[in-house]
């Protein structure tokens, strides 16, 4: 019987093939997304990510909120999905998350309303600061001041002058006591010491069908729900509450540049988790986020909306939260708005 022998390996091939292999395990490391590395790294997320908004589906929240969760899954390489938890101000989704397990498996979208509600309301299930980790803004949208075509008002001086000749003064419809229209209102009744009725409705479909009927004279509506009455000429937009114009209305001067300096009311949107929830988990996600936002389909669809993207850091997010509710504290105090 002939035997044979395999032959030797040439000396050094075993750990030369060794650090091939080991360089080609790099390799493909290197050409899997960022994302998913940093998955990786610290096992999150594992399954999907759960993003409660505090409002019903369809409106400016739940639109934004849908928006940048199909982007955000595709970034941390698992589903993002939207879980409606509409009432009380959004105050029944924000209980929710604030009670849910700080491992990053619930997100939360977190609005104005949030930083406006710790005023409104004398006891909540919650607390809007302490209990919510903040991870970045997503967009702001600025409100409108409109007024029925009817009305002799074709700007802003002549809103002022109708104002003070009228002898009731100038109505102004709201979605509700205590919301960012109403609010905007009374901030700019403070600047302006005009004689201003507030007539607060049950959300803003119904204020703008009156301010449409003519039962009342104004409104400081949110850019997306005004923005097609105003292009179809049912509306008159005669200022607008941000700092700068808007592209989708560049000829609608700002209460700023009207004379009333400093003016800048917008509603706001953020993505935050309940408080505890682990670093790394919040950088990954705010990394996540920053990367949608940069996104040109993502930003052409938001300035659609009539949204400004925004993003930034966590400690960004929670500083301007803290100064909303700082600013709006005395707005709240004066104007007597209470939850209804």
């Amino acid at each position: 019987m002939t035997s044979h022998t395999t032959p030797s390996a040439t000396p050094g091939t075993a750990p030369r093939r060794r650090l091939l292999a080991l360089a080609a395990a790099i390799a493909c490391t290197a050409a899997l997304p960022l994302q998913a590395q940093t998955a990786s790294a610290t096992g999150w997320p594992a399954k999907p990510v759960k993003l409660v908004v505090g409002y019903a589906a369809g409106g400016a929240t739940d639109v934004i909120a849908r928006l940048v969760a199909a982007r955000l899954g595709d970034q941390l390489g698992q589903p993002v999905l939207v879980d409606n938890r509409a009432g009380a101000n959004s105050n029944v989704g924000a209980e929710a998350v604030a009670r849910s397990p700080a491992d990053g498996y619930t997100l939360y979208v977190y609005t104005i309303a949030n930083t406006i509600n710790a005023l409104l309301y004398p006891k909540l299930g919650y607390d809007p600061v302490k209990d919510f980790e903040p991870i970045g803004m997503i967009a702001r949208i600025p409100n409108i001041l409109v007024v029925n075509p009817r009305l002799p008002i074709k700007n802003l001086a002549d809103y002022v002058r109708y104002a003070k000749e009228s002898k009731d003064g100038i109505t102004f419809a709201s979605s509700g006591s205590g919301s960012s229209i109403h609010l905007s209102g009374e901030m700019f009744k403070m600047q302006s010491k005009l004689k201003m009725l507030h007539v607060p409705y049950r959300g803003s479909a119904p204020a703008v069908t009156d301010l449409l009927g003519g039962q009342v004279d104004s409104m400081f509506d949110n850019t997306p729900s005004a923005l097609p009455h105003v292009q179809a000429g049912k509306l008159r937009a005669i200022a607008i509450t941000s700092a700068q114009r808007s592209p989708l209305l560049p000829d609608v001067p700002t209460l700023a540049e009207s004379g009333y300096a400093g003016f800048d009311v917008q509603s706001w949107f953020g993505l935050a988790a309940p408080a505890g929830t682990p670093r790394a988990v919040v950088e990954q996600v705010n990394a996540a986020l920053n990367k949608v936002l940069a996104q040109p389909e993502v930003r052409n669809r938001l300035q659609e909306l009539a949204a400004t993207p925004d993003g930034g850091t966590p400690d960004k997010m929670r500083g301007f939260a803290a100064a909303e509710i700082k600013r709006w504290r005395e707005v709240v105090k004066e104007s007597g708005a209470s939850a209804e």
